[in-house]
């Protein structure tokens, strides 16, 4: 068994812990160069804001990319998954509260 599939039956329902767990500790370690790539665009994206919305952009991600992961899928489920829906617009709602424009000062 290789080392990622071995990584990946540990699992919280249909959802496997690992890709969690890689998905915010990668968002925990861009977000200082996003929020900066992001000032320079005059957006201020707090650094704790990025974890917040780390679900709701792989489900966007996954959605343009064409990969349907068991989380996406209960996201796009007309039918059900009222909780997973919740939760995610939660977590974009958060994500979204505390982000500022900035105005240009010289």
């Amino acid at each position: 068994m290789i080392p990622i599939a071995f990584l990946r039956q540990f699992r919280l329902g249909d959802y496997a812990i690992f890709d969690f767990a890689v998905s915010f500790l990668g968002i925990y370690l861009l977000s200082p160069l996003l929020s900066k790539l992001f000032l320079k665009i005059r957006i201020d994206i707090p650094r704790q804001n990025w974890l917040y919305l780390t679900l709701p952009i792989g489900i966007v991600f996954h959605l343009i990319f064409g990969r349907i992961t068991p989380l996406t899928r209960d996201f796009i489920d007309i039918q059900g998954h009222y909780i997973v829906k919740i939760v995610i617009l939660g977590l974009l709602f958060i994500g979204l509260n505390d982000i500022k424009i900035v105005n240009k000062t010289n």
